[in-house]
Formats: C-alpha cells, structure tokens, sequence
C-alpha cells in the first residue's frame, strides 16, 4: 500500500534530513511516494535516494512563494491514487517502521469502530527532537512520554482574530481517543483526503488548521490520535538552530502581497465557512454540520464562545468516550 508524502519547505536546512528519515526507516520506502515543494534559493540534491523511491521535487523562490497553504496546494496536485496520505513539516524525523505503524492504526480504527467510519484521520503535535550535531545528522529524540498526544483549544488565544483560536497539545493515557482538532504538519488519512478537502490555496497560516479540520469533519472524516506517534517535530524553543520563515520582513519586503494582506484574506475565509457563505469544495460538507462538532468540541465557532470548557481545553471528554464508539449523536 502506498503512501503519498506531503513536504512544504521553506528556507529549511532540514528537508533532505528530513527525507533521509523517512526513507531509511520506512519498512517499505519503495511504496513512497514524495512530493516537495522547496521554497529556497538554491534546489536540493535528490541523488541521494534509491531510484525505485517516486519524488516529485519543485522548486520555488522564497520570492516567488505565496505562503504554505499555497505550497501544500502545488504539492497535492501530484497526489497519483496512493492509498494514504501523509502530510508533515520539512523538519522531522520517524521511528523504524513508521509506514506500517501508522497504517496498521488506521487498518484497526477502520475495522473496529462501530458503524461505518472508513475515513479516519491520525494527527498530533508530535513530540520533539534535538539537534545533537547536524553535520553527522545526529539527532535525539524525546520518545520517554509514552502519553496519547491529542490537541485542544489554548483558553489564553480563543477567537484571537475573529473566528481564529490557537490550538495546544494535550495528552491521554488511552492507546487511541477521539480528536476534535487536527495539526497540519502530522496528518495521516486515507489517500481520498486529498481529493475530498483538497488544500485551498487562499489561506496563509491563521486559520489553516481549523479550516481544514471543519472541510474533513463535515465530510464524514473522524479525528483520531494514537498513543507514540512515530514522528518527531523540531520544535524552534529547543534548538539554536534558526531558519528564515516567510512573514520575516527581509524575506517579505519585495512581495508585491504582503504577508499580513494574506492572513486578512485567510481570517476572512474561515469566517465565511463558519458562516456558511463559501460553497463548494473550499466550503463545508454535507455529511455533518457545526452543531455535531459543538457536541464534540464544545464550541460554537459561529457564535464565537465555548460552551464547555472541559471538552474545549482538556483531553478529558474525548478520553472518556470509548473511541469505537461515534463520538456525538448526530
């Protein structure tokens, strides 16, 4: 079964490590497929891997780089029939056997949930890695917190810019639980994902994770975290390792769109999905609507308040639910 690898990049000296970990600790790296969009000055050297592991490498200038929802956008329209779909950020390492743990996960969340649920999506703030010596690509990865990393509502960020609230990690001690929320740079799903919430390239940053999880929540896709997510993020207060990011006003001075016109426009957006004012694939779905996720998530994004603070900033409601289980009556 095959996997498509979704790789957004900006100015990082970290994507070919990041695909070296990949690659070498896969069980199968011949059924991966990489698709990258590298926004730097200067394009990688892809020679490294086997010839029989599918890359589709595109290069942009940071100039010419509208931003990572647009990226991850190019990046899907290689998407050739694999089976899953992983999306990650450029600056990350895997476990040995990564393919085959997350769909293994996947595989039993499909057979033993109660109904018909065949559109699981498994997703996490993934726990960290450190930088030990780049050169020899040493790294140490922070695999002691066995936890279920799961994500809430941050209660010191909710609507912070209109319909926009920031989200946090939280844990379970159960081995999987229902989600509510989802990260953009640790996705794994069913390969139709891409064809069903394919990425809208209008948004910036604000807003993409939420977005995103409402466009899959109402079409039927459940939220799902697992106990040790073989993936590990580098995080920037652990490192001394810094990277150009695309709002930084040398990288942005000689955009003729700057930065902040583009998070208006993604504000903008995500309000006009709440409201229900954006039809179509970029809009909401029809298998769910936003009172099954205030059931869930015990938010009501369209009245902009929170209605139960348990379910909105702990990891306590959803653990409490068997995750075979539906998670709401709808």
């Amino acid at each position: 079964m095959k996997i498509f690898v979704s790789i957004a990049s900006y100015q990082d000296p970290l994507l070919v490590t990041t695909i070296k970990s990949a690659v070498e600790r896969a069980h199968k790296p011949n059924n991966l497929h990489f698709s990258i969009c590298d926004q730097s000055s200067n394009p990688v050297n892809i020679d490294f891997l086997l010839p029989d592991v599918k890359i589709t490498y595109k290069h942009v200038k940071p100039i010419d780089s509208e931003g990572p929802c647009w990226a991850r956008h190019k990046i899907q329209k290689a998407y050739d029939g694999e089976e899953f779909f992983l999306q990650i950020d450029s600056h990350m390492q895997f476990e040995d056997g990564w393919d085959s743990y997350l769909i293994k996960y996947i595989q039993k969340i499909q057979s033993e949930s109660e109904g018909s649920n065949v559109l699981p999506i498994i997703t996490c703030y993934p726990r960290a890695f450190d930088i030990i010596d780049l050169k020899s690509e040493t790294f140490k990865l922070d695999n002691k917190d066995t936890s279920t990393q799961t994500i809430a509502y941050r209660e010191d960020s909710l609507f912070l810019k209109g319909a926009f609230s920031r989200q946090i990690g939280a844990t379970s001690q159960n081995e999987i639980t229902h989600g509510y929320l989802i990260a953009a740079g640790c996705l794994f799903a069913p390969g139709s994902f891409v064809k069903d919430v394919p990425y809208d390239p209008n948004f910036y940053f604000y807003g993409e994770e939420i977005s995103l999880m409402l466009r899959a929540f109402t079409r039927g896709y459940g939220i799902y975290h697992i106990a040790e997510v073989p993936i590990y993020h580098l995080y920037a207060d652990i490192t001394n390792l810094k990277r150009k990011l695309h709002w930084d006003e040398e990288e942005d001075s000689g955009r003729v769109v700057k930065w902040h016109e583009r998070e208006n426009i993604s504000i903008n957006r995500l309000t006009q999905i709440i409201e229900g004012k954006l039809e179509g694939i970029y809009g909401l779905g029809g298998e769910r609507n936003l009172s099954d996720y205030e059931s869930l998530s015990g938010v009501d994004l369209k009245g902009r308040k929170i209605n139960d603070k348990l379910k909105a900033l702990t990891a306590e409601y959803v653990s409490s639910i068997p995750w075979q289980k539906p998670p709401f009556n709808s």
